[in-house]
């Protein structure tokens, strides 16, 4: 099952029903294929978080759309790479197996 932006996107909306925080991915299109983790924690003001990207110490945002579109990968959102972005996980489970598990759910 092909994961798409969109639903990646919508995975990460509804992250009160489904675990996201530890999710793991690369950019192919980076020769040292740096990983970078999202995350979701509940009951904070900002509750999506990001780490390893351009701001030192990471980043909160509101929703997952402010996190998916901020320009934090070297000057580019998630989403402007996402043709490039791998996916190794999702709240710590293989992406593919998530995929599974949820199918049509999102």
């Amino acid at each position: 099952m092909e994961l798409t932006y969109e639903k990646f996107l919508r995975i990460f909306e509804n992250a009160d029903k489904i675990n996201v925080d530890e999710t793991t991915f690369y950019f192919d299109d980076d020769p040292e294929e740096q990983e970078h983790y999202l995350g979701w924690i509940g009951g904070q003001d900002k509750p999506y978080w990001v780490g390893y990207c351009d701001i030192p110490d990471g980043c909160e945002y509101s929703s997952a759309e402010e996190m998916f579109t901020a320009k934090i990968y070297d000057g580019k959102s998630l989403k402007e790479r996402w043709e490039h972005a791998v996916i190794c996980n999702i709240g710590g489970i293989d992406a593919e197996t998530l995929l599974s598990y949820y199918g049509d759910k999102f």
